[in-house]
C-alpha cells in the first residue's frame, strides 16, 4: 500500500453530527430460515462493501444485519474523532435490537470489522454461534504496505495525529481491474472533505487518529482472545496487499476455539467481500456455518 501523507491545519469548523443521514442505520434484510448473520464493514468503509454477501445470504434464507459503524456517514472532521468503542457500540446495538434468543446468530467482519466480530462473540458467547473473520487486521504488513509504516504508530501517539491523514494509491485492496478503476476514478480526484462517493466507495483519506484507535482495539482484543471459544473461520487472500496471512495465523494460534479453520484465496487482495473470489468467500462462509449447525444438533442429541 503506497500512501501519501497530508496535513490539515485548518481550524475545525463548528460541525455537528448529521442525524438525518440516509445511511445512518445501515440495513436489515429479513430472512425465513431462522438464522441471522451480522456483516460488519471495515474502518473508513461502508455497508456497501458487504452488499454482495448480504444478498447471497439473504437469498438463502438468512436474515442479514449490516450496521453502519459510528460516524461513518459524517464529514472527516467528525469521523476522525471516533473511538473504537463507538464502532463496537454500533455493532452491539444492532445485535441487541435486531436479534432474539431464538435462532442462530453468525457474525462476520471485514478488516477491522473482523476484530469487532470477535469482541461480539466474546461478550455474547451463548448467543453467537460462529464467527467468520475476513482479512483480519491486527498489523499492516501486506506487500503494498509503505516502508514508513513503522513510524505511523509513533505519530499516532503524539498531538500530530490530529493533523496527519494518508491516502491510498492503487490497488486499493482490489485485484479486479474493472472494480479497481471505478474506485480509482473517485479516489484520485477526491478531496479530504469530499463526501460524494463515500457511501459507495468509502473514505479516500484515512486519519491517523483512527489508526491510533485501531491499535487500542488490537491491544484490548489480544487480552480477550485466549478466552474466546466460539467456532471460528478466518478467510484471507494469500496476496493480501494490506495485511499478510500472518494476521489470520496469529489469531488462529491464540484463540481457544476447538472448531477453527483458515481458508486461503489465491486471486484476491484485501477487500475479499467484493474482489474476484467473492463467490468463494460466500460459499466458504455458508459451508462453515452449516457445519457449525450440524455439530450443535449432534451435541444436543
Amino acid at each position: 500500500m503506497s500512501v501519501k501523507i497530508y496535513f490539515n491545519f485548518k481550524k475545525r469548523a463548528n460541525l455537528k453530527i448529521d442525524n438525518n443521514s440516509s445511511g445512518k442505520q445501515g440495513f436489515v434484510l429479513k430472512g425465513n430460515n431462522g438464522s441471522t448473520i451480522i456483516l460488519i464493514h471495515g474502518l473508513t468503509g461502508t455497508p456497501h462493501e458487504m452488499s454482495f454477501l448480504a444478498r447471497f445470504f439473504n437469498s438463502r434464507g438468512y436474515s442479514v444485519i449490516c450496521p453502519l459503524l459510528a460516524n461513518h456517514d459524517q464529514p472527516m472532521e467528525i469521523l476522525k474523532d471516533t473511538q473504537w468503542q463507538d464502532c463496537y457500540q454500533s455493532v452491539r446495538d444492532a445485535f441487541v435490537k435486531n436479534t432474539s434468543e431464538n435462532g442462530k446468530v453468525f457474525v462476520s467482519g471485514l478488516s477491522m470489522g473482523a476484530l469487532l466480530s470477535l469482541l461480539l462473540a466474546d461478550e455474547f458467547p451463548e448467543r453467537i454461534a460462529a464467527v467468520s473473520c475476513l482479512s483480519p487486521t491486527l498489523f499492516y504488513d501486506g506487500w503494498n504496505a509503505p516502508w514508513y509504516r513503522c513510524f505511523l504508530p509513533l505519530v499516532s501517539r503524539t498531538f500530530l495525529k490530529h493533523f496527519f491523514y494518508f491516502k491510498e494509491d492503487p490497488p486499493y485492496g482490489i485485484k479486479n481491474e474493472q472494480l479497481r478503476m471505478l474506485v480509482h476514478k473517485y479516489y484520485s480526484h477526491a478531496r479530504i472533505s469530499d463526501m460524494k462517493g463515500v457511501t459507495r466507495h468509502g473514505y479516500p483519506y484515512f486519519p491517523v487518529t483512527l489508526l491510533f484507535q485501531l491499535n487500542l482495539l488490537v491491544k484490548y482484543l489480544l487480552k480477550r482472545l485466549g478466552g474466546i471459544d466460539t467456532p471460528l473461520q478466518l478467510i484471507q487472500a494469500k496476496d493480501d496487499d494490506v495485511t499478510s496471512v500472518k494476521n489470520s495465523q496469529f489469531i488462529y494460534d491464540r484463540i481457544k476455539s476447538e472448531m477453527k479453520e483458515i481458508v486461503l484465496l489465491y486471486d484476491s487482495y484485501h477487500i475479499i467481500t467484493a474482489d474476484q473470489e467473492r463467490d468463494k468467500v460466500a460459499e466458504a462462509m455458508e459451508g462453515f456455518f452449516r457445519r457449525v449447525g450440524k455439530d450443535s444438533k449432534n451435541a444436543c442429541n
